[in-house]
């Protein structure tokens, strides 16, 4: 039985008895008397509940029980120690992942209480943050002011109109989006809306995009379902319908890694006698899964489709060269 449980067992016994005496309190709560004493102390010189020693009924009691009850209750919401490493673990996370602090300061008071539980007597909370450590790998730089509008935008149902520059054409264009939801995706942050100028469901990298304004014009709402068949059925969730199903083999060694991960929710894998790992996974375009193929190096062969066997020995060949 952790502290906190036996913090609310304590605050039970006392709320449904007149008296109870430091025996009784030691074999329900199994612990010494001394434990006892010192959770007996947190409680009231800590948190405020007026617990008192009556001579005349030799036991603990609650001062004034009856007549104001509510004031002898414990906080709502109260954590073990380990719960509390838990969470702030999870705002650690959060600090990482999102820009410019749209959500940090709206935790902070949060943070702040729970390392206070830590500091008086659950543990330490520099301790415990010292021992984590989150780690984005290729995380790309985005403005915090582009993020919070498009934050507000998904949550308030408004159009915005972007400035959109695209990778693989080099142009930039003005589109007007209907935002429908914000992905944070292999470290980096995307916004899933639809596209009046395309007329369809596009993805946009955050970071690419370079100028934003909020609209009066309400967006158009999509079903979720046709969002999840379009954004997440193929391999990556950007990627479109899935059309074909790559079949990848990989030795022995990189089996051990890779037959514990997930690379789409309806992958097939399986390990064979030589304890290599073929891996099926469906897929649209296949730009993403090929640098993914890419990762592995000689340790994964493409068994098909073909198309997909040749680009990749296409790339591998291309990258030969450059050392030749």
């Amino acid at each position: 039985m952790d502290r906190t449980e036996r913090f609310y067992k304590i605050q039970a016994m006392l709320t449904q008895k007149v008296s109870v005496t430091m025996k009784e309190m030691q074999e329900t709560l199994e612990v010494s008397r001394a434990t006892l004493c010192r959770d007996l102390e947190y409680l009231r010189d800590r948190l405020g509940i007026p617990i008192i020693w009556s001579a005349e009924t030799r036991g603990y009691e609650l001062e004034g029980l009856g007549k104001h009850p509510s004031q002898h209750e414990l906080p709502g919401v109260w954590f073990s120690e380990r719960e509390i490493h838990a969470l702030l673990s999870m705002i650690e996370l959060i600090g990482q992942l999102e820009p410019s602090g749209l959500l940090s300061p709206r935790i902070a008071p949060f943070k702040t209480r729970l390392e206070q539980l830590l500091a008086q007597g659950v543990g330490s909370a520099t301790e415990a943050m010292k021992r984590i450590r989150i780690l984005p790998m290729g995380q790309r730089n985005i403005s915090g002011d582009y993020f919070q509008l498009l934050a507000h935008a998904v949550i308030d149902r408004k159009r915005i109109v972007i400035d959109y520059f695209s990778r693989q054409t080099g142009e930039k264009i003005e589109r007007e989006v209907s935002p429908q939801r914000l992905v944070y995706y292999r470290d980096n942050w995307y916004l899933d809306g639809y596209c009046h100028l395309r007329n369809g469901l596009r993805s946009f990298s955050v970071d690419a995009i370079e100028h934003a304004r909020l609209t009066d014009t309400a967006a158009d709402a999509v079903d979720e379902q046709v969002m999840s068949d379009v954004f997440e059925s193929s391999y990556g969730i950007f990627n479109g319908p899935s059309r074909q199903t790559a079949r990848l083999k990989f030795t022995p060694f990189r089996a051990q890694w890779v037959s514990r991960e997930i690379w789409h929710p309806e992958q097939v894998g399986k390990l064979l006698p030589d304890g290599s790992y073929q891996l099926e996974v469906p897929y649209g375009e296949d730009w993403e899964l090929i640098q993914d193929i890419l990762k592995q190096g000689a340790d994964v062969e493409v068994l098909g489709p073909d198309e997909l066997k040749e680009k990749v020995a296409n790339a591998v060949r291309k990258m030969g060269a450059i050392y030749d």
